[in-house]
């Protein structure tokens, strides 16, 4: 069930990736909902999938 959770997320991601607010929010909800090990493995993906998206770094920040 938490493997799905973590696919879903990237889903999510991968759909509203297009308005830096919406990525944003939705970033948000999935740290708050991920387990640590996931919450790695998120930060791996986000970093290859906005690399180049300039537009998304900002939400980066919310990993730090």
């Amino acid at each position: 069930m938490a493997r799905a959770m973590f696919e879903y997320t990237k889903t999510v991601l991968k759909k509203v990736s297009f308005n830096s607010d919406l990525f944003c929010k939705e970033l948000e909800k999935a740290l708050s909902r991920l387990l640590p090990y996931e919450i790695d493995e998120l930060t791996i993906w986000l970093k290859q999938f906005t690399a180049n998206k300039p537009e998304l770094y900002s939400c980066l920040q919310l990993i730090d």
